[in-house]
């Protein structure tokens, strides 16, 4: 039997179980919770932990227009998306059902964009999430590794790598009212460092893309498969952009990753 956690964005209990009867009717196990809009806290990490000791197969987030037009919401969806990537791997299901419309991909967050969107006034949108619990994504693994580390106390620490290969150094920006990076460290991949050291630490860069100025910081430590790049971030930015450092005498192209999480 396939495993499906739900996260419902409102805590309305006649729509899950209404949604989880049909589901077991196609011989799926669910499990799930009601969302908390609490960013700061990093509320959405427990879900994480909640989902991976449930080995579920799919995430399906019940959305309506309201919350997801809250940012936080949108954010915290983003990094939650982001975490269960790099743990399960970046063809992991994750389906929102939708009590209206779905709206164009590209009206959601980035991380969340190759999400199946389905809307439960559709005949087919059980049977869509069937075939998705039952089915392995296809997604090809990006270049880079992304996760979020910490918690309430410790607070929340993007952690960057590569792949493979290896990074001469690693640049990571922000951008969005009350975002700002406090602190940055260097160290084995999944767990935060105790102790760091860090090689010409930089801080205060200012990258412009496009219309939108990040503020980044940056060091010159090798980061390769094993080990990650960690930095601490205040706030909730409307988009991140981190890239391997350019040094001055590599002729080799180096380009920025920029993903949206609002």
């Amino acid at each position: 039997m396939k495993n499906v956690w739900i996260s419902a964005l409102t805590e309305n209990q006649p729509r899950v179980s209404a949604v989880t009867a049909v589901l077991k009717q196609y011989g799926l196990n669910c499990t799930g919770h009601f969302w908390a809009d609490a960013p700061e806290k990093m509320s959405w990490r427990s879900a994480v932990t909640a989902l991976l000791d449930a080995k579920a197969d799919l995430w399906l987030v019940l959305a309506d227009d309201a919350e997801m037009a809250k940012p936080g919401v949108r954010y915290a969806l983003s990094l939650m998306a982001a975490s269960l990537r790099q743990i399960k791997g970046p063809g992991f299901q994750i389906v929102f059902l939708w009590n209206s419309a779905a709206p164009a991909p590209d009206k959601l967050p980035q991380i969340l964009q190759s999400a199946t969107l389905a809307e439960e006034s559709a005949a087919s949108w059980a049977a869509k999430i069937v075939a998705r619990a039952n089915m392995p994504g296809k997604a090809a693994a990006p270049e880079y590794r992304l996760d979020i580390q910490g918690d309430e106390r410790l607070g929340q620490w993007f952690e960057i790598g590569p792949s493979e290969g290896a990074w001469r150094g690693v640049v990571f920006g922000v951008t969005g009212e009350g975002a700002e990076i406090n602190f940055q460290a260097v160290g084995s991949k999944g767990r935060l460092p105790e102790k760091t050291t860090l090689e010409y630490a930089q801080q205060g860069l200012k990258i412009q893309a496009g219309s939108r100025e990040f503020t980044a910081w940056a060091v010159r430590n090798q980061v390769d498969a094993n080990s990650s790049y960690f930095v601490r971030v205040k706030g909730c930015p409307d988009a991140i952009l981190f890239m391997p450092y350019a040094n001055e005498t590599d002729d080799s192209e180096v380009s920025a990753t920029i993903l949206s999480l609002k």
